[in-house]
């Protein structure tokens, strides 16, 4: 026979200083035991597991500052240096002013241009980095992701890079489903209406 007994577990999130407690109850016989049914723990989307990686990545750039940067000290100009510090990793070419190919979509030939990170790139990693700030106990008005200066920055990358292909930046417009209006008469001269809602 089991007697009552608590388990303390290291990791968790709960009010009782992260530990969670669990109890378990005396079984008189261990042949009608029934299997545990304990939620196996739940795999992250794909999302959840790339933002955590981002979040982890930030904290490490900063830990990485001479002198390091604590979390709550981080402003948007430490943002934006990180933003800087990723385009070594880029794969986009991004065509210089002077570049002969630059405003040409598809470039014959190889140049030296830089490689960039791309603009929706870095536009998504904000966003992930501005949620994870917030459920990582970051004040949604102190939150240097959502900063008016990161918006600037990534409007002027976008622009860069969009005349440097020579493709301009276009925002994508939301298709409004049709609605088509189908009248028809009866016999008896009454009008009916079929409504269609087309994609």
């Amino acid at each position: 026979m089991m007697s009552n007994e608590k388990i303390g577990v290291g990791e968790g999130s709960s009010s009782s200083g992260g530990a969670i407690t669990i109890a378990s109850t005396p079984h008189q016989d261990n042949h009608h035991r029934q299997p545990s049914s304990a939620p196996a723990p739940q795999q992250l989307s794909r999302y959840e597991s790339q933002k955590r990686r981002d979040w982890n990545t930030f904290g490490q750039y900063l830990k990485n500052q001479r002198p390091s940067v604590p979390l709550p000290q981080c402003s948007y100009n430490h943002v934006l240096d990180f933003l800087r510090y990723l385009d070594q990793f880029g794969k986009t070419k991004v065509h210089l002013n002077g570049c002969l190919f630059f405003g040409q979509p598809d470039p014959p030939g190889p140049c030296t241009c830089p490689l960039r990170q791309a603009w929706g790139s870095l536009d998504a990693l904000i966003g992930r980095l501005r949620a994870a700030y917030e459920e990582n106990g970051g004040l949604q008005e102190n939150n240097p992701f959502a900063s008016g200066a990161i918006r600037v920055y990534l409007r002027e990358v976008r622009d860069l890079q969009a005349k440097a292909r020579g493709i301009p930046y276009k925002k994508k417009k939301k298709k409004r489903p049709n609605l088509q209006i189908k009248a028809s008469n009866n016999n008896d001269g009454a009008t009916s209406a079929n409504f269609q809602l087309q994609s």
